[in-house]
């Protein structure tokens, strides 16, 4: 990776894990925003999955496709999520898909896929 992506790498990922939620709080449930942010920020906890790997941690690895829970057909149920009419659950659904969206652009940057 060249040095400007060792800069630009880590700092999508913690925007779209850490700021984004709070943005998307804001367009998708204004009068909640502050909470929806909250929910989609905390859908980190599906790297919980990332324990089942050997090592737990590999920066080289795409985690899209490799661990359970960062799988297609993860995705797909994060996407039936949002036929759910709780703007909580749909909350959880876009936050995951927010999730993996960043670690898909991860992917990318490392030239997966």
């Amino acid at each position: 990776m060249s040095p400007s992506m060792d800069i630009l790498q880590p700092l999508l990922h913690i925007s779209g894990h850490a700021i984004v939620p709070f943005l998307l709080g804001w367009i998708f449930w204004r009068e909640n925003w502050w909470r929806a942010g909250l929910i989609m920020a905390a859908t980190i906890l599906i790297d919980i999955d990332h324990l089942l790997a050997d090592p737990i941690y590999d920066p080289n690895r795409c985690s899209i496709g490799f661990h359970p829970l960062h799988t297609i057909w993860a995705a797909l149920a994060y996407l039936a999520m949002l036929a759910i009419p709780n703007w909580r659950i749909r909350a959880v659904a876009v936050g995951c898909l927010l999730h993996l969206a960043t670690d898909g652009g991860d992917c990318l940057m490392q030239g997966y896929g």
